[in-house]
């Protein structure tokens, strides 16, 4: 594509107002830890959440959601979308606790909640295994999707890629910590969602579409593989069960539970975990947690989904890009270049408001991802077991050493992802099967750290031996894999609760007496503790209502977007008022939560 001067303007513009704020924020990171991870613990609600939804939308994402609509219809999206479950429970069940641990980060968690050698062994493997490994795979993949865009669009190289995004992100999060990260964020999240609503725009006013109108009544008649109908908001249950079972039943029923990843962790945790801590108050916490969800869920997808479903007009064969762009690298072919493909109907000016977003995306992802990847190398492994009793300023310095050498590892990691894949499927499986400890161990006193050190050796020995049988011929379906090992690794950490070595009592009414975790687990405890049932607002049927009212206020939220978008107006309009009665009971049971917390406050 070729960028006029304008383009270049408008794309330089973007990037000196997304970065030049975040050069204020470097002498306040620089006064301690706290700072540098947490920003002092005063972050407001709306600029937390607005971070961690701009952390989620990376420069891969509308690629991601273009390769889905375009093999599986809209109702592929549940595979993320099942997600609002998870998200939801984090609001109501686990936010407030998160920020009432008073931890710098969720590793810090193991020693609160657990006690002696297995608890600290716990903290320091996770720090270098979620905090190197498995951080530098994933700013790979980040980066591995800015080098094919950026190839598309400039004919780049990997390595000329890389040294660009590398300068600019790994300067800036070394230099401004979670402040700069944050304010960055919030500025780059509005550029980015301008440049794809553009972009959907466009996309759809192409001269082969032809609107909206005419998009919709084409892809109606237009069936996909199997009979599959591109606009559906749900499978096909009667006549492509293996479709509906992968991407919705699987999904609703198992994998928002069951597998842990960043961004969406049962009970939250990572940089979402972080952003929770860096509030400055319970109820800024809660309300980060609920904004981020329903800002990633209902304002962002559709631009995205628009633009996948226009490429099937468009590019309705991977041949048809390949002719469109005959440069392009064979191997880059996929149905995930789609979306970079459709930006040449972007008119000037807009093409450089898209080269602005794109590398927004990519920076709030990577930056989170770095200042996240060095406070667990940093505090948790560094302070905790090399050196612990230096300065804080020794400690910042040290934070952005490792800042930068963990980008340098993340790209040098982008030229192994091609010949690495197994081992990466692996790293990505290890997770599997955790999720229920995750959820369960803030409302039962019996998980220990012993649980967990079990449950992520029975995930990774069950991942192993799947992948070792598939390789002799003896095979499971990725469903009957993904349940097998959440049955083996549940049953291993449950039976752990019951027969492994318990937690330190001190250690678990300490950790009552702080956190207050509500529900029966922990009657226990709390009698031991001689501590009095939990404030108004902090019970588990009230939290229940909370969390099934905002999974539906923000799923019909979303489908009534799309229902508006496809001129059906009657189920739009009983999808907008199924939204306005579960969002009453959402702001009443959010304002009963807050008000008990506020309660609770006062009495301790």
């Amino acid at each position: 594509m070729h960028l006029h001067a304008l383009d270049w303007v408008i794309a330089g513009l973007c990037l000196l107002i997304c970065f030049a704020p975040a050069l204020f924020f470097g002498r306040r990171a620089s006064k301690n830890t706290a700072e540098f991870f947490v920003s002092g613990r005063a972050v407001p609600w709306w600029l937390a959440g607005l971070s961690m939804v701009a952390t989620t939308f990376s420069s891969d994402t509308p690629n991601l959601v273009t390769d889905i609509v375009r093999r599986n219809g809209v109702a592929g999206n549940w595979v993320w979308w099942a997600f609002v479950l998870t998200g939801v429970s984090t609001v109501f069940f686990y936010a407030r606790l998160w920020r009432r641990s008073g931890v710098m980060t969720d590793l810090e968690f193991y020693e609160l909640r657990y006690s002696g050698t297995a608890a600290s062994a716990l903290r320091g493997f996770r720090a270098v295994y979620l905090g190197l490994l498995f951080n530098c795979m994933i700013m790979a993949t980040v980066n591995l999707a800015a080098c094919k865009i950026a190839g598309i669009l400039f004919g780049l190289d990997r390595w000329q890629t890389l040294l660009f995004v590398g300068v600019l992100n790994a300067v800036f999060a070394a230099h401004a910590g979670l402040w700069g990260v944050l304010v960055i964020d919030m500025i780059q999240f509005f550029i980015k969602m301008t440049a794809v609503i553009a972009a959907a725009y466009f996309a759809v006013n192409a001269p082969q579409v032809g609107g909206l109108h005419n998009l919709i009544q084409r892809l109606s008649s237009m069936p996909g593989p199997g009979g599959l109908n591109y606009l559906n908001f749900l499978p096909d249950f009667r006549n492509n069960w293996d479709l509906a079972v992968a991407v919705f039943i699987m999904p609703v029923a198992v994998q928002w539970w069951a597998v842990w990843y960043p961004g969406a962790e049962p009970g939250g945790g990572s940089y979402i975990a972080q952003r929770m801590l860096a509030s400055k108050s319970e109820r800024d916490a809660v309300g980060a947690v609920l904004f981020f969800n329903v800002a990633h869920y209902v304002l962002r997808p559709w631009p995205w989904i628009l633009v996948g479903l226009a490429s099937l007009i468009v590019y309705p064969q991977l041949s048809d890009i390949q002719q469109s762009f005959p440069r392009l690298d064979p191997s880059l072919l996929g149905h995930d270049i789609a979306y970079p493909a459709m930006l040449k109907f972007l008119p000037t000016g807009f093409i450089g408001l898209m080269v602005g977003g794109l590398i927004a995306a990519n920076s709030s992802t990577i930056l989170t991802h770095l200042n996240w990847g060095a406070s667990y190398l940093v505090h948790d492994f560094y302070r905790r077991f090399v050196t612990r009793d230096a300065p804080e300023r020794h400690y910042v310095f040290v934070a952005r050493l490792v800042t930068v050498g963990l980008f340098v590892c993340a790209a040098a990691s982008v030229y192994l992802l091609d010949t690495a894949k197994d081992a990466f499927d692996i790293i990505l499986q290890v997770g599997a099967g955790t999720g229920l400890l995750y959820l369960v161990r803030w409302f039962w006193w019996r998980v220990n750290a012993w649980c967990e050190i079990v449950a992520m050796i029975g995930s990774f020995a069950v991942s192993v031996a799947l992948l070792v049988m598939a390789r002799n011929g003896v095979g499971f379906s990725t469903h009957a894999a993904l349940l097998l090992t959440v049955a083996i690794t549940t049953v291993c950490w449950v039976a752990t609760a019951f027969l492994g070595p318990q937690t330190d009592p001190a250690v678990l009414i300490a950790f009552y007496r702080k956190v207050r975790p509500f529900g029966p687990g922990w009657a226990r405890i709390r009698r031991q503790a001689g501590v009095l049932e939990a404030a108004e607002g902090q019970n588990i049927p009230m939290a229940l209502v909370g969390w099934l009212a905002g999974c539906t206020a923000i799923w019909s939220a979303l489908f009534a977007v799309g229902s508006f978008l496809y001129d059906r107006m009657a189920q739009a309009l009983l999808l907008t008022l199924v939204f306005g009665v579960s969002g009453v009971v959402l702001a009443r049971v959010t304002r009963a939560i807050w008000a008990g917390a506020e309660t609770e406050l006062v009495k301790s």
